[in-house]
């Protein structure tokens, strides 16, 4: 194994120790928490084995905080289909919702999923399941 020449500036313990108190995250803790150990002066191999991270894995974060701070312990958004629902089709769902159906042509007096996803469909020309509009509807209440 390598020996790791890197120079943490003096903040950073107190840039982690502030980090770990705010965090959330359970990932993130654990790398702000493994980050630390290194940067008091465990070596490498002793922190992965304690904290049950792969050496290379833990040489990442190590790296990635001396050069990015603690920015770099988060996780970078990956690739992948992004969502159908936008913020503002979402919107424009709510903003349907309040409106009577009986106005868009709907022969009940209250909105079903379906109809919804039609309407929103013929308005949008984004074609919604009914599923999918239920989810939006339930993060509403």
């Amino acid at each position: 194994m390598r020996t790791l020449k890197l120079h943490f500036p003096d903040e950073a313990l107190p840039t982690l120790d502030t980090f770990l108190q705010k965090t959330k995250e359970a990932r993130t803790f654990r790398r702000a928490q493994a980050v630390r150990a290194v940067v008091t002066g465990q070596r490498l191999q002793t922190v992965s084995d304690t904290l049950h991270f792969t050496y290379s894995a833990l040489r990442k974060w190590v790296y990635r905080f001396a050069n990015q701070g603690v920015p770099g312990l988060v996780d970078r958004p990956r690739s992948g289909r992004p969502p159908k629902v936008t913020c503002a089709l979402e919107q424009h769902l709510n903003r349907l919702v309040d409106h009577d159906p009986l106005q868009h042509g709907s022969l009940y007096s209250q909105w079903s999923c379906r109809e919804l996803a039609t309407v929103l469909a013929q308005q949008t020309g984004v074609h919604l399941g009914r599923e999918s509009v239920r989810c939006v509807l339930k993060k509403r209440m």
